[in-house]
């Protein structure tokens, strides 16, 4: 008797982001990370063609009813639900990168890492203004715990980033960047040191680079950070609810939504529709209509709102705060996907950056469905 369950795939992973799953092997695939900045307490795992960050780490995870075996030397493996086989995933290996140190002795690893399958992500300065305090920081971030344990360095420098870049496409086929940065004093925002990487990077090797930095003061930098190279820009809401906003990231939350929405504006006109997105964590308190609303009105401009499940990250004030059900994800991804399809706004279309890894949420899955 077939003891394997069919689930489709944007359900599955919506399953397995709000529930986490467990490790028979917790070394299976490449090393994850506990806590720090991007997605933390996860794993990758590739299910149906399309690599997904799983939490592994977190409190949820250790009683998920998903169970994913011991991988062979493939790294394929299955994974059950309450003893029923609902498939194979696999895990990507360890880069070669990884094996590589700067002519300073820091490892690579430290410099940039490899999120879902092909995709280097570096945090360009692991500190930030809105972590010095408890009264500021944003309530789920984490950026500052792996620079405590010696896990990365305080600022990669751009002859760090371009190196490593380099060979991480040479060695395993990274195929577009992530910079991000904790926000430094001034006006800019971050945007001058993630030009400046840029810059760096492009003149090393040929890999499309998103930056993620809050809103700069000044729109100039857009078109300065376009001209160093960068191919997509990301500022991120987060929260979308303003007194929400207020309580989950006090220091944050003092740069209103109505200059995001000027900033977004400005940052289409010189990236492009589509090149421009922004993050939302759903589960957070937002409400299913909150969320949708403000969507509609970013689509509208030619931003692309990348909607992921909010994810506790161990050792931050929101880690017993609960992962959103499954449920509410599909109230939200359905029509989301349907909203971008229609107005031609898709992950496979962003040239660099989270939305089109989309490896932290099920909506490119539902886009996918959509246009199969």
């Amino acid at each position: 008797m077939d003891n394997t369950t069919f689930l489709p795939t944007e359900t599955l992973i919506n399953e397995l982001q709000s529930f986490g799953a467990r490790l028979v092997d917790p070394k299976a695939g490449h090393e994850s990370r506990r806590g720090g900045a991007g997605p933390s307490d996860h794993k990758a795992l590739t299910i149906d063609g399309m690599t997904v960050m799983v939490p592994v780490h977190t409190a949820p995870a250790f009683e998920s009813p998903y169970l994913v075996e011991k991988p062979d030397e493939a790294g394929k493996s299955r994974i059950s639900r309450d003893g029923r086989v609902l498939g194979e995933v696999s895990f990507p290996l360890r880069p070669r990168f990884y094996e590589r140190s700067t002519a300073d002795g820091i490892p690579y690893s430290q410099i940039a890492v490899l999120h879902g399958r092909d995709v280097l992500a570096t945090t360009v300065l692991q500190t930030c203004i809105r972590y010095q305090s408890r009264t500021k920081t944003c309530q789920f971030c984490a950026i500052g715990q792996s620079l405590a344990a010696g896990r990365t360095v305080a600022h990669k420098t751009p002859e760090q980033l371009a190196e490593v870049a380099k060979a991480a496409v040479e060695l395993d086929g990274v195929k577009h960047m992530v910079m991000t940065t904790g926000t430094p004093k001034g006006p800019d925002r971050g945007a001058s040191i993630l030009a400046d990487s840029a810059r760096a990077i492009k003149a090393a090797v040929d890999l499309p680079i998103q930056a993620q930095c809050e809103p700069p003061e000044d729109d100039i930098w857009f078109s300065i950070m376009k001209e160093a190279g960068v191919d997509a820009l990301g500022m991120h809401l987060e929260v979308v609810t303003p007194e929400l906003r207020e309580r989950i990231m006090p220091g944050k939350a003092q740069v209103p939504i109505s200059k995001y929405m000027t900033s977004f504006k400005a940052a289409v006109e010189v990236f492009g529709r589509g090149q421009v997105s922004t993050y939302i964590l759903a589960g957070l308190g937002d409400t299913r209509e909150a969320i949708l609303d403000i969507c509609e009105k970013l689509v509208a401009i030619g931003v692309y709102p990348f909607v992921v499940p909010f994810v506790p990250i161990s050792g931050t004030p929101l880690e017993s705060h609960p992962a959103p059900k499954p449920d509410f994800m599909h109230s939200i991804l359905g029509p989301l996907s349907k909203m971008l399809v229609d107005s031609g706004l898709k992950a496979v279309d962003i040239k660099a950056g989270c939305g089109k890894c989309g490896a932290c949420s099920a909506l490119s899955s539902y886009e996918r469905m959509l246009t199969k």
